[in-house]
């Protein structure tokens, strides 16, 4: 990645492609290396969330549309993962659609330059025209800056993660 100004204003968000695999497989090592410093009982370092071969699959399932943020040169500075999660048929929830984020990163080189915003809104700009009721996503209590971004962009808490270790 070369200098980088304060601002990004020239992002294109998309859909991402295979070719943009190397880069994304990447940005996952280092999502999961900010949950292993974190919570180094449940995250293993230097490992990702998906192989290559799941993220292929990924990449060409319309039900998990990941988005990549490219910059005007074509490089890849963050994403969004995302999954539709249908709730009909289920016999206490109302018959809704959520977009679920599983999975947002910006590269490190490219924080603080509103690459996470433009992606979020994406999401939600996909989410208001394919007919979702919310978005959701979850965040590690050991990241607060994330809850403050997300709560910054409007986000709220709706339900609680909570555990005793043993």
């Amino acid at each position: 990645m070369g200098a980088m100004s304060n601002t990004t204003t020239n992002l294109t968000i998309r859909r991402a492609r295979l070719s943009d695999s190397a880069t994304i497989m990447d940005l996952l090592r280092q999502v999961n290396d900010v949950h292993a410093h974190g919570r180094p009982d449940l995250f293993v370092e230097g490992r990702t969330k998906y192989t290559p071969d799941e993220l292929a699959q990924i990449i060409a399932d319309d039900d998990r549309p990941i988005f990549v943020a490219a910059d005007d040169n074509g490089d890849v500075l963050g994403y969004a993962f995302c999954v539709r999660e249908d709730h009909a048929g289920s016999n206490n929830l109302q018959p809704i659609a959520t977009l679920y984020i599983d999975d947002i990163c910006v590269d490190e080189a490219a924080r603080g330059k509103h690459v996470g915003t433009a992606l979020y809104r994406h999401v939600l700009d996909y989410a208001r025209a394919h007919g979702y009721h919310n978005v959701t996503l979850n965040a590690w209590a050991a990241n607060p800056a994330a809850v403050r971004f997300y709560e910054s962009l409007g986000m709220r808490v709706y339900k609680y993660g909570i555990e005793q270790i043993l």
